[in-house]
């Protein structure tokens, strides 16, 4: 009689696992895109101050050296170039073979001008990054770690109730689910902002506008210096991505394993 109540109650309680199941993979892979996003735009704003794009004095970069190349071509005219030579050369004696020679230069002269002005509308000169300041890019940042800390921290959450879930509904791939719960975890630990609370002795992944200006500002033509400022906002982010997306690999493996167990597949 035992066995027969309690084999009921198993069927009910497993389903009931499965649904919670079902609700925690949506909302996981839903907070795994969004850290990810968070984390490429964090990324995309280091690049644009480190290549110059959106300077320290509110200047985008690339949008000077357009003007420059479009300059020569107007100030350059054709008078200049044939005027010497028609000075120096006498009135009488004019031949048909010298008449054309002060025709060439000009021929030169538009070519070479016409050349500049395609080289300046085929390439991309930055021009939409014109409107662009660091103050407006201070703001995308502090945006970005705030919505990246909290993402972070429910998809961590998301993982520990998974793997409860699957603890207490006996629904398997155990082993999968705590490597994604300890990766995740981990993940969580490297990207908050330590260096606020410890004084930069312990730095997270995350980093502030004022850190960036002032890493930015102080480069030097020592290798060992660029190598740690390129592990610092490059490296650093990267580690991080990539316990991101083991953490998910797992997740992944977690749930085939649940449905193999069940004989669903």
């Amino acid at each position: 009689m035992n066995e027969n109540q309690t084999g009921p109650n198993n069927l009910l309680d497993t389903t009931d696992c499965l649904e919670a199941v079902g609700v925690f993979k949506g909302w996981k892979n839903f907070l795994f895109v969004i850290v990810l996003l968070c984390l490429l735009l964090l990324q995309a704003s280091f690049l644009l101050v480190d290549m110059g794009c959106i300077k320290m004095d509110d200047q985008a970069g690339g949008s000077e050296p357009a003007a420059e190349t479009v300059k020569p071509v107007e100030a350059i005219k054709p008078e200049a170039v044939a005027e010497p030579e028609k000075v120096n050369k006498p009135e009488e004696v004019v031949e048909p073979n010298e008449t054309d020679e002060p025709n060439q230069p000009d021929e030169k002269i538009s070519k070479a001008a016409g050349h500049n002005l395609q080289r300046a509308v085929a390439w991309p000169s930055m021009e939409f990054l014109s409107g662009i300041t660091f103050e407006y890019l201070s703001w995308v940042i502090r945006v970005v770690n705030a919505v990246l800390i909290l993402t972070a921290s429910l998809y961590c959450l998301s993982m520990l109730f998974s793997l409860k879930i699957s603890m207490i509904g006996r629904l398997g791939g155990i082993n999968h689910i705590s490597r994604a719960f300890f990766l995740s975890l981990l993940m969580l630990i490297l990207l908050l902002p330590w260096q606020r609370i410890f004084g930069g002795i312990v730095p997270g992944a995350i980093f502030t506008p004022e850190e960036l200006a002032k890493w930015s500002c102080s480069q030097t033509s020592d290798v060992l210096d660029r190598v740690i400022y390129y592990l610092r906002f490059s490296g650093y982010w990267l580690l991080v991505l990539l316990l991101l997306i083991l953490s998910q690999i797992r997740s992944v493996r977690w749930g085939k394993a649940i449905l193999r167990r069940l004989e669903i597949i």
